[in-house]
């Protein structure tokens, strides 16, 4: 088939959390497919400029650091002209963007100027913010209407809205969206993150300064507030055992929080701080551990818990979102109630008890994982892309899916504990 020039844009193009590397990934990887890939993101100066990147053109949109709100955010206040010039050279055949600020916002609005079919993928979710920044429920939830309400102002222009998981699915479809949703998975490199018998299990844990006579607990993410890392550590103080650790990956605003919470709870010896650890390193701190635990309650998917499964982890998380769609409890890991440390503790434990256990869960969640495959998420998305591409061809004035059901009806059944 012809290759497409594809423009994507969103805040983050980087491994620094899920939107971003997705947005990486599938970049990069359409570029291996043969496409032509230009990234439009905020610039991390205060002017514009451009570079090549393993084969995808990434411009750099001029951007004020926000850094009193958060270190890793840029707002391109007047985006317009910029990004009227690189549609206006580059000429895409399509557009996919990845969020609904102002930088995806001027794109969404100069795409439907000039007829370009438009994607949108959905990765918001009020959530994740409004909890930790403001304590009234009440003022929450208006806030979060009013959030919902500017994400629909852009996403309702697109001709296809994809999201990750069928949980973030039928959120979207709660919402006042005006076209069907297609879910397709942020994907995981199973080829890559894969179980391997080779690896030196305990001169990796040497190499971080990992107990190799105890067992691990990890979690690797963000340490920002919507993720929960607190109800682990809390669960930790109240589990009756103390031969393993929980070792925590990862950095975020919350990571001198979370060690004050453990130096408080007098569980620093079973709670290790990693930081960053390389790309290079973690599938094998994966293969290096016994459990992986996620205790968000606010996922709409996590690639994460996606990788330790296809590393052959069992898993622990938070029943909750999209969660429940990757660990079936009692078959590749356990479920707990979110948000509730108890609960965590008594699941945490449930698993130090029966380590015969982990290895059929871990097989299980490595076949869980495969549909999941990043190849199976780059032809989903070119699929997608070209079936946009030939139904605004064929009616340019129509909404592309109006009449096209493209939404998998499927629903995860509620899955009970026993």
């Amino acid at each position: 088939m012809k290759p497409l020039r594809i423009l994507i844009a969103g805040q983050i193009y980087s491994d620094g959390n899920g939107q971003g590397g997705f947005t990486l990934r599938l970049a990069e990887n359409l570029v291996k497919q043969g496409h032509q890939v230009k990234m439009l993101m905020p610039s991390d100066r205060p002017k514009s400029y451009s570079v090549t990147i393993n084969g995808v053109q990434v411009e750099k949109v001029a951007a004020i650091h926000m850094s009193m709100v958060h270190p890793a955010v840029y707002v391109t206040p007047w985006p317009a002209p910029r990004v009227k010039s690189i549609l206006q050279k580059f000429a895409p055949d399509i557009v996919h963007i990845q969020d609904h600020y102002f930088l995806c916002m001027a794109v969404a609005q100069e795409a439907r100027k000039r007829h370009i079919p438009l994607v949108g993928t959905n990765h918001f979710l009020p959530e994740n913010l409004l909890p930790f920044l403001i304590r009234s429920p009440l003022l929450r939830n208006l806030t979060a209407r009013v959030l919902w309400k500017i994400m629909l102002s852009v996403f309702n222009q697109t001709d296809s809205t994809t999201t990750p998981s069928y949980a973030a699915a039928d959120i979207l479809r709660n919402q006042d969206i005006h076209f069907p949703v297609q879910a397709i998975s942020n994907g995981v490199d199973t080829k890559r993150f894969a179980f391997d018998p080779k690896v030196d299990r305990q001169g990796i844990r040497r190499k971080y300064g990992l107990a190799t006579d105890k067992n691990i607990f990890l979690y690797v993410g963000r340490l920002d507030g919507e993720k929960r890392v607190d109800i682990l550590i809390q669960a930790v103080s109240e589990l009756p055992q103390t031969n393993f650790q929980l070792v925590i990956v990862g950095n975020g605003l919350q990571a001198q929080a979370l060690r004050r919470q453990a130096r408080h709870l007098e569980v620093e010896e079973r709670v290790i701080f990693l930081g960053y650890v390389s790309a290079v390193d973690l599938p094998a701190l994966y293969m290096s551990a016994d459990i992986f635990v996620m205790p968000s309650s606010a996922e709409l998917q996590s690639i994460a818990t996606l990788e330790a499964m296809s590393c052959g982890k069992p898993a622990l998380v938070a029943n909750a979102r999209a969660l429940p769609e990757l660990v079936e409890h009692g078959v590749n890991g356990y479920l707990f109630e979110a948000d509730n440390a108890a609960d965590a503790a008594y699941w945490m434990n449930k698993f130090l008890e029966s380590p015969e256990d982990w290895a059929e869960m871990g097989q299980a969640g490595m076949l869980r994982s495969q549909p999941h495959s990043l190849n199976n998420t780059i032809l989903a998305y070119e699929e997608c892309y070209r079936m946009v591409i030939e139904k605004r061809a064929e009616v340019q004035t129509q909404p592309v899916f109006k009449a096209l059901k493209i939404f998998d009806t499927y629903r995860p059944e509620k899955i009970t504990k026993s």
